[in-house]
C-alpha cells in the first residue's frame, strides 16, 4: 500500500535546533525570545561550502531569536553567530573567521491557508508545535560566504611556475622563460 501521508516528518525531540511554540498558542502578536548555543552538525553535510569555508562540526552556533505568532504561523527572526574555518583561495593557507547572519523565516501552521497554498519546500512548517531553525541557519550562512575566501585582501597567492607562496619568495623571485621556438637551437648548443 502506498503511503499518501503528506504531513512533514516529526522533529527529533532531542534536536537542539527545535524550539517549542506551545506557549505562543495561535494568538497573533504573542512573542517570545530565546537564546541558545547549539553544536554545528557533523552530518549530513556541514554548514557552509565543504572544503572551502565551513562551520567546523560540533563548533558552537549562538542563536538569538524571536518567535512571534502571526495569523498564518510563527515568524522567527534574529541572528546566528558562527565560527568559520577553511583555506585561502589564493595561497591555500588555513584561515578562520567569524560570521553573524540574520534569520527571518515564516513557519506555517498546520491547516493554514499558507500551508495549503505552498509547497513544503517553499515555506517550512510547524511540526508538533515547534520550529526547527537548522535549515534557515544553513541557508543564511551559505548566502553570506564569499565565493573565494582570502586570508587577507591583498594576498599575493602562489607562484604559477613553482607553487611557492609569493609572500615568502620575495620581490626578486622569477623563472627563466624560453620561447619554445628556440628549444631546438638550445638543444644543439648544449650538445656541443
Amino acid at each position: 500500500m502506498k503511503n499518501t501521508d503528506t504531513r512533514p516528518a516529526k522533529h527529533e525531540p532531542q534536536s537542539p535546533w527545535a524550539f517549542s511554540t506551545r506557549e505562543l498558542g495561535r494568538r497573533a502578536g504573542a512573542m517570545r525570545t530565546v537564546s541558545r548555543e547549539v553544536p554545528a552538525p557533523a552530518s549530513p553535510g556541514v554548514i557552509g561550502l565543504e572544503g572551502v569555508l565551513e562551520v567546523p562540526a560540533d563548533s558552537p552556533v549562538a542563536l538569538q531569536l524571536s518567535l512571534e505568532a502571526v495569523s498564518e504561523g510563527v515568524y522567527v527572526s534574529g541572528t546566528a553567530s558562527v565560527g568559520l574555518a577553511g583555506e585561502c583561495s589564493r595561497c591555500l593557507d588555513e584561515l578562520t573567521d567569524e560570521l553573524t547572519v540574520r534569520i527571518g523565516e515564516l513557519y506555517a501552521y498546520p491547516d493554514s491557508v499558507t500551508e495549503e497554498t505552498t509547497d513544503a519546500d517553499e515555506i517550512p512548517r510547524l511540526v508538533d508545535e515547534s520550529v526547527d531553525v537548522e535549515q534557515a541557519v544553513r541557508d543564511a550562512v551559505v548566502l553570506e560566504l564569499p565565493l573565494a575566501p582570502l586570508c587577507r585582501d591583498d594576498c599575493p597567492g602562489l607562484c604559477a611556475e613553482c607553487g611557492g607562496r609569493k609572500a615568502d619568495l620575495g620581490p626578486d623571485h622569477g623563472h627563466e622563460t624560453l620561447d619554445p621556438r628556440w628549444s631546438a637551437l638550445r638543444e644543439r648548443m648544449s650538445s656541443d
